[in-house]
């Protein structure tokens, strides 16, 4: 893990990005946004992160597969606001770390960051 471990963002919504970016930063760690999965595995951004924070329905590759692509490889921190339970238990096979669902206590974030890191 580097000296500041890097916090990946995956969001579509382009004022919940920054704001999550900016939240990540405060925690003081690096954060890295992405519109899409696509752009975040596009780029070397899966190797270099040490968690990964996704939203669920993204364009694309959503944020489930994402995550069982990364299986083994990154902690996932999925965000959703849906609420079915089928995903509790999806999200669970893909080996998803923390489910929040929105809108989320930032402090819960942090606390779903911090377990992952030290997993």
């Amino acid at each position: 893990m580097s000296a500041r471990p890097l916090i990946a963002i995956v969001e579509d919504d382009e004022s919940l990005r920054p704001a999550l970016l900016g939240f990540v930063r405060s925690l003081g760690y690096a954060g890295e946004g992405f519109a899409s999965a696509e752009d975040f595995l596009d780029g070397d951004a899966s190797s270099r992160a040490d968690c990964l924070v996704s939203d669920y329905q993204l364009p694309g590759i959503d944020g489930l597969d994402l995550s069982t692509r990364m299986k083994g490889t990154l902690p996932v921190i999925l965000v959703t606001a849906r609420t079915e339970r089928s995903i509790d238990e999806r999200a669970e096979a893909a080996g998803v770390r923390c489910l929040l669902r929105k809108p989320f206590e930032t402090d819960t974030l942090a606390e779903c960051i911090r377990r992952a890191l030290d997993s």
